[in-house]
């Protein structure tokens, strides 16, 4: 069962790192989802982000300590300028658009090429429709997004940073999915003394929850 970790974390024996990415459009909320998750706090004059970033917090998971580290852009997606280092040991990947901003939608495609392109082919991905407090203001259905979610194999989620909707729930999933896996291989690594069987990704089940449902915690852990 995953516990989620306190923020002061500083003399904590650490099991697992895990490099998680987040990218997307600009403005869509990438920093204020990262400074809810690893600060629990949200700032409404959020500032264009500049240089590459990335907190950490660390976690409790099935009893062993993770630490999250997540990085954030830092606005070179404007630039079309986000660099292959910064894809380099990500083992998770939050795919964020904007609820209200359908061209930020429209554009996860490419970003999802992008990844793709540049992280590991067993990397755990979670598309996030991020503002769900702007309901009245929603230009992308729920239904498209958990329509490109199914056909591309990602986990799916509605957040508000805002109101702090989610945002644990996406980064769990994420990490316990990346967890299970890191769990897995190391089995199977034990396994197979070292002949190539390590398990991969392929052919999982993916769980895509509602707008503001609750990912069902039974079938984020291992039995």
């Amino acid at each position: 069962m995953a516990g989620a970790g306190g923020y002061g974390d500083a003399n904590q024996k650490v099991d697992y790192v895990f490099k998680v990415v987040l990218i997307g459009d600009s403005a869509v909320g990438k920093s204020q989802i990262l400074a809810r998750f690893a600060r629990n706090e949200f700032s409404l004059d959020s500032k264009a982000t500049i240089g590459v970033e990335f907190q950490t917090r660390t976690l409790v998971i099935q009893h062993k300590s993770v630490k999250a580290q997540i990085w954030d852009t830092a606005g070179q997606e404007r630039y079309r300028a986000v660099t292959s280092a910064y894809y380099r040991g990500a083992v998770g990947a939050m795919l964020v658009y904007d609820i209200t901003k359908r061209q930020s939608f429209d554009h996860i495609p490419r970003w999802l090429e992008e990844l793709r392109n540049h992280a590991d082919k067993n990397i755990v991905i979670i598309l996030i429709g991020n503002k769900s407090d702007l309901e009245n203001q929603r230009q992308v259905p729920t239904e498209d997004a958990k329509e490109f979610a199914e056909k591309e194999g990602l986990f799916f989620l509605e957040t508000s940073a805002l109101e702090a909707t989610n945002v644990e729930t996406a980064f769990m999933t994420v990490l316990t999915e990346i967890f299970n896996i890191v769990n897995k291989k190391n089995l199977s690594a034990a396994d197979s003394q070292g002949n190539g069987n390590s398990a991969s990704l392929s052919g999982k089940k993916i769980i895509v929850p509602g707008p503001a449902q609750e990912i069902p915690k039974g079938n984020m852990c291992c039995q």
